[in-house]
């Protein structure tokens, strides 16, 4: 008996036409024994799960071809045993975090981590979990809202004019911030800036899609824990380094990230990964890209278009913000997290993901808040080398979204922002105070990797009013 099995039998089966579909109809050829029923079905056998028949002396040609059009390796396996970590402030971060980080730990590519004292259980990588690697990059060890960052402006406007003008500062933060998920700016309201004109924008067809949502979204902000606020900032000294002199000054800070650009390019090369690194399944969600491969490097480009654009959706708020009052700025600072840089430890280059850490090298100044009653701290690190140069993001969460808003009633946060004088736009009860840790004690256990520049103190807070996540 002859097959006959032609191109169109193999399309039905799952083939594309190309290299390996010539392969698979040669292969056919030396079955004539079987009926056509039964070759299709073997060949969808080997399209399905080619490294089934890798050692099959037929098939091996058509096996190895396929699998490395579909990239598909072995599992990886991960280390017997995880690597040392520092954790700061130890007693504050829960179970769940500790074990995500001890898995990172065992990724083949892990040179070094740390733990910050703000740290609570993510997904893949735990917030607060500062990882370095080995020329790999791991989306979700960057995090889904790429490049978010804190953004402060500090005024030549004092704590005095702000109380007698509070009515003028709140009606400004609304008419110049947009808040939530898919939530922007459209028509006349849209504001340009050069990071849309970025060649990025058109290095993947994907990629070139995003550039409508970017601009329609820039200058706003996410859902979640981003927020907008103004507040009073005190230097107890004059800061040299700022050219700022000792007092009280109004101050703007921001926190948001890369709005809906981000989470879509989070999410695709996050699958990518997955598709390209097999990893035990307790390790999944840290599956990451080689460096030197195409995908690895079309998600540095990515990601550093990401955080850019983050930057500017920052600095269109803060100069419309700013004009709008009729203030001069004295100072700016901004620091990012959930991105990953190059950088050297221990005389080797590795990549340093830092998801919810703030990058504390020596005489790195960043922005570390509370919560929208608990004062935040402008810092400047110490580059300390246990820490990878980092400190935490913020306060860090105590209960989780859902908990917070089963056990905490609007009475008794609306009791709690009188008690602080805090004026709220916005946010839903998953954002209360009480959800977050203390401040005050996560700074104490990370004394040895920062230095308090000044202290911000929240007065009026705008926040997503929607219930949304971050983007």
């Amino acid at each position: 008996m002859t097959t006959k099995i032609n191109g169109n039998d193999l399309l039905e089966v799952g083939y594309t036409p190309g290299k390996i579909l010539g392969i698979a109809l040669a292969t056919a050829g030396h079955l004539s024994e079987l009926s056509l029923r039964e070759v299709k079905v073997l060949l969808k056998k080997v399209k399905d799960h080619p490294e089934n028949f890798l050692n099959d002396i037929l098939w091996k040609t058509l096996a190895s071809e396929i699998m490395e059009e579909k990239k598909i390796d072995p599992e990886i396996s991960l280390k017997e045993t995880a690597l040392p970590y520092t954790l700061y402030g130890a007693e504050y971060i829960e179970e769940g975090a500790r074990k995500q980080m001890d898995i990172a730990m065992r990724l083949p590519v892990t040179a070094a981590g740390a733990l910050m004292p703000d740290a609570h259980q993510g997904y893949g990588l735990p917030i607060g979990g500062v990882l370095a690697t080995r020329n790999a990059i791991i989306p979700y060890g960057v995090g889904v809202d790429i490049g978010c960052r804190m953004a402060l402006s500090i005024f030549d406007i004092s704590s005095a004019y702000f109380h007698e003008n509070e009515a003028k500062f709140k009606r400004e933060l609304i008419a110049h911030t947009r808040f939530g998920a898919g939530n922007g700016f459209h028509g006349q309201y849209k504001t340009d800036h050069e990071v849309l004109s970025r060649e990025e924008f058109n290095l993947t067809p994907f990629i070139k899609k995003l550039h409508d949502k970017a601009y329609s979204q820039l200058g706003s902000s996410g859902g979640g824990n981003h927020f907008a606020e103004w507040g009073i900032i005190e230097f107890e000294k004059r800061d040299e380094v700022l050219d700022i002199e000792k007092g009280s000054y109004l101050a703007l800070l921001t926190h948001s990230g890369s709005r809906g650009l981000g989470a879509t390019l989070a999410g695709h090369y996050t699958r990518l990964a997955k598709e390209n690194c097999k990893l035990p399944a307790e390790a999944a969600n840290l599956a990451y890209l080689d460096l030197n491969s195409e995908p690895g490097q079309e998600y540095w480009l990515a990601m550093n278009l990401a955080g850019d654009y983050a930057s500017a959706c920052h600095e269109v708020i803060h100069n419309k913000l700013t004009k709008a009052v009729g203030a001069e700025v004295l100072a700016k600072v901004e620091n990012h997290h959930n991105f990953a840089w190059r950088e050297t430890w221990n005389g080797e280059e590795v990549i340093v993901h830092r998801k919810g850490a703030t990058p504390a090298g020596k005489d790195v100044m960043g922005i570390i808040p509370g919560s929208m009653t608990a004062p935040g701290f402008l810092v400047r690190g110490k580059g300390l080398t246990n820490a990878i140069n980092s400190a935490s993001h913020g306060a860090g969460r105590q209960m989780s979204r859902s908990k917070a808003i089963k056990s905490i009633t609007k009475d008794e946060m609306k009791r709690v922002l009188k008690a602080h004088h805090v004026t709220l736009i916005g946010a839903g009860l998953d954002e209360a105070p009480m959800a977050y840790k203390d401040i005050n004690l996560v700074m104490e256990a990370q004394k040895e990797l920062i230095d308090v520049v000044a202290k911000f103190t929240p007065k009026m807070v705008r926040m997503a009013d929607d219930g949304s996540r971050e983007d």
